[in-house]
């Protein structure tokens, strides 16, 4: 129920979105999903909990593991594993974002708890290099999911490019980059610590 419930929402937003729609797509009656859950909001609020529940196990899991990973692996196989969850929970993006416009910081909540991890995980990397990135790495991580999110949701007018060619883009761009700042203007990574 709460699989049909959540596509239905993440198509119609909370505002469009009946019991009706629910319920046909869950294959119940109206009755039934009345009594499972009430009304529309609180099917919504379980929705969206489940929904942040499944993408921090399935994305913090990824970030906190392969301590034998140098950084730029390790980000690489971060950014894929942000990739194929949007690519397995079609409908999770959309909803994360109608949550964040009905007022449930449920995608907000998220990165932040994902943050610290992928913090932890990265600074221990970025170490090797010498870089010491101080508060700049949370900037990083949280930068890091944005353009993953905006990648995801990019009209590419066509076929999109070659998800590894994506892959590699973000890494270099965004570890490549850094190491390249870190080496060339140290003094803006030391302003954002």
């Amino acid at each position: 129920m709460l699989a049909a419930a959540s596509h239905v929402f993440a198509t119609n937003g909370v505002q469009g979105s009946t019991i009706e729609q629910i319920a046909r797509e869950a294959g119940l009656t109206r009755q039934a999903v009345y009594e499972l859950y009430g009304d529309k909001n609180a099917i919504f609020e379980a929705v969206v909990a489940q929904a942040e529940e499944d993408a921090y196990a399935a994305i913090a899991a990824a970030g906190a593991s392969d301590a034998e990973l140098d950084l730029k692996s390790w980000a690489r196989k971060n950014y894929a594993t942000l990739f194929e969850f949007v690519a397995s929970h079609p409908d999770a993006l959309a909803l994360f974002q109608e949550a964040e416009r009905a007022g449930n910081q449920a995608l907000s909540r998220l990165r932040q708890r994902l943050a610290r991890v992928y913090t932890d995980a990265s600074g221990q990397r970025w170490a090797a290099f010498g870089v010491e990135p101080g508060r700049a790495d949370t900037a990083l991580v949280t930068m890091y999911f944005a353009m993953v999110e905006s990648l995801v949701r990019l009209n590419w007018d066509g076929d999109p490019p070659d998800r590894d060619a994506l892959l590699d883009l973000l890494t270099e761009f965004t570890i490549g980059g850094v190491l390249r700042l870190y080496s060339q203007a140290p003094e803006v990574i030391a302003r954002v610590r």
